[in-house]
Order: structure tokens, then sequence, then C-alpha cells
């Protein structure tokens, strides 16, 4: 009988991830995948997970009151801990720098379980930016038996940490496998101004911009600036249609509707299903964005990538220049989107080099690296170096 590995999803991005890799897991057909749902965001968990067909095969309880991180955390642990100590795996996967990424370390390595690390290694250098992230990670860091590391200058990060170069392996960002099978399905939307947006661009009847800004360090003035920036571009160039996934926060809802509000093609959704959202970046002709995921998949669509923060852990996009930090400043984000709008070939350019975060492999390579730490495959080789560049 395959020995057990869970996977630990609490967040729409973990589930994304995880899912292939649950799916490299079921066709090896040497390790059992468990994808176990934290109950952290057990809506868009369930939502992500259906996009690929599956199911959590556990859902955890989880009762919250004050809404705290304290409580979060201590609820995941604690709910985490029974369910290893009934099922006994022989491994944990955890994704990324979630609180429910460092529950499911924590909750493992107190049982003696190894704990793999999926996507390891990013750091900003920043403990305030990203908050709490950048600690979660690194945290992990510590505990993790295997240490997934997407790209090289993440594995360099941890070998910097003195992290056990044989514990480090570079796989990709299983994003990239996440998102080209879910964009190849080409599933219809259900929004029919989202439809008519993307058949627009497809027949070269205008561009589509895909504008998104969730960060809680996004909220407030520095998205009034973002939202202001979006009004310019508009005015300015009568063809690109603009499609902005909102916040699911009232506030942070009213606020976008309020800062676009009369202004032609333009149109703001709720925050929509993954196939949805991989289907729209697809067809876009450029991104304005503060998501880490939609900067790790942007360029396998050869979409460029204006990123809406101050420093990004996501530095390789930024080195092989299919990405561009800009930050919030309104004139900063306006010039760099004109350039681009103005000049097709140099948009072109900034995509031409394939996508720094993986090749559509790495959920293969790490269901080879998890058999492997169990003693029941050979090493897998590295992502090749060409690609993680």
């Amino acid at each position: 009988m395959s020995p057990e590995v869970f996977l630990i999803a609490g967040t729409r991005p973990e589930a994304i991830k995880l899912a292939p890799v649950a799916a490299a897991m079921r066709a090896g057909g040497r390790l059992a995948p468990v994808l176990v749902a934290s109950g952290q965001h057990p809506t868009m968990v369930t939502q992500a997970l259906d996009a690929f067909d599956v199911q959590a095969d556990v859902t955890l309880p989880l009762q919250r009151v004050t809404g705290s991180q304290p409580e979060l955390l201590t609820a995941m642990i604690s709910s985490l801990d029974a369910l290893l100590e009934e099922r006994k795996p022989a491994a944990v996967i955890v994704q990324g720098d979630t609180t429910t990424t460092l529950a499911g370390a924590m909750a493992a390595f107190w049982r003696r379980i190894p704990v793999v690390h999926l996507e390891a290694g990013l750091r900003s250098g920043d403990l305030d930016s990203p908050f709490p992230e950048e600690a979660n990670r690194k945290l992990v860091g510590q505990l993790a038996a295997l240490h997934l590391a997407p790209t090289a200058l993440a594995a360099t990060n941890l070998l910097d940490e003195s992290v056990a170069p044989a514990s480090v392996l570079i796989t990709g960002n299983t994003v990239v496998d996440a998102a080209l099978e879910i964009a190849a399905r080409e599933m219809p939307f259900e929004d029919s101004r989202i439809a008519a947006a993307v058949d627009a661009a497809a027949h070269g009847e205008a561009r589509l911009v895909l504008v998104t800004a969730h960060r809680r360090e996004s909220w407030g003035e520095p998205l009034d600036r973002i939202l202001s920036a979006v009004r310019r571009l508009v005015e300015a160039y009568p063809d690109i249609r603009v499609v902005l996934p909102a916040h699911a926060n009232p506030a942070v809802r009213a606020q976008v509707e309020a800062g676009l509000a009369g202004v032609p093609r333009v149109t703001i959704t709720d925050p929509l299903p993954y196939p949805a959202l991989a289907r729209l970046l697809s067809n876009a002709y450029l991104t304005l964005t503060d998501s880490g995921g939609i900067q790790e998949e942007a360029p396998s669509f050869k979409v460029p990538a204006l990123v809406l923060r101050e420093v990004t852990e996501r530095v390789e996009s930024l080195h092989a220049g299919c990405a561009k930090l800009v930050g919030t400043d309104e004139d900063l984000i306006v010039a760099e989107a004109a350039r681009l709008l103005d000049d097709p070939a140099l948009r072109d350019s900034m995509t031409a080099n394939g996508n720094p975060y993986g090749d559509g492999l790495a959920s293969h390579r790490t269901e080879q690296a998890v058999a492997a730490l169990l003693g029941l495959a050979a090493h897998p080789a590295p992502m090749p170096s060409t690609v993680a560049a």
C-alpha cells in the first residue's frame, strides 16, 4: 500500500499550486496524496480544487471568533495535530508562506513527520513586507526536511541561510503547471462582460489589461493612486479594455467602484474562479498586478507584468525582463504602461525568453523528490538552469 502524503491547503493559491502535485502523485502510483483543507479559506479552496475536478479528502473544522492570526494558528495546529495522530502520514507538504503553511509545518514537525516545503526560499529581506508571510516562510525553512525551490535564486537564498544543500531541489513553480493546464481548457466565462472583452481582444478589436490589487499594503491611498492611473490610461488609449477583479472586502470593493465610477471600458468583477482568471490572463496585452501568482504565470502567456508593489520577493521576473516594479506611483504606472501600449515590439521583447519560474514539469519533479525522501525513488534532476536563471 502506498504511503500517504498530506498536501495541506488553506488558501486559493495553495490549492492551485498543490492540485497538480496531487495529480502527479496519483499518476506515479507510489504515493497516496491526501488533500487536506485547513479551514483558513474553505470556500475559496473548494472553488480552486473544483477547477481541477478534485475535492479535498479531509476538511478540518475551524471555529473563528476574533479572526486574529493567533486564534487561526492555534486552531489549525490543534486540528492538524489530531489528524496527524489519527492518519500518521509518511510526509506533509506545505506550500508557500501562509498561516496554514506555518501551522502545517509546526504540527508535522512536532509529530516528527518530514515536512516538505513547496515554493521554498522566497525572500524579500524585510519582515514587514510582506507581513506576516516573510516570517512564516523563514520559520518553515527551519523546520523542513526537504526544500523545493521554484528557482535558482530561491535555492541560493536557502543555501545562504545554511540550509543543507542535499535538502534543496530546484523544481520550478507548480503554478506554471496549473496555469498552462487550466488555460488550455478554455472554459467558458460565467460573466458575459468578461467574455465580450476577451472576444474583442482575440479578434484584434481591443487590447485587454488585467488589473489586480489585492494585498493589504495596496489598500487605502495606494489603491486610490492605482485607480487614478487606470482612469488616465483608459482616457489616453481608446482601444484598451480593463478587467479588474475586486477584493471581496466590502470596503475595498466600494473604493474600487467609487474610483472607477463612470469610466468606460472598465469591468469590475467579484474575485474570479481560477479557470476564468487564467484564461483572462492568457488573453491580456499586459497586466498591472500586486499578485505573486500572476507575476509567476504571466510570462508563460507572454504577458508583461507591471508589479504594483514597492518590493517583491519574485525578483526573477524582474531580472529576466518580463516584469517591472512600479509600486503605486500613479505617474510611473501610467508612464510604464504607456511605453508598452505605444511599442508592441517592446512589449513582446519582455517575455521573449520564456518563463523564469518554470517549464510545466514542477509537479513531476515534486513527486519524484518526495518519493526519494521516502526511499522510493532516486533523487530527480533539478529544473534546467537555463529556465531558472
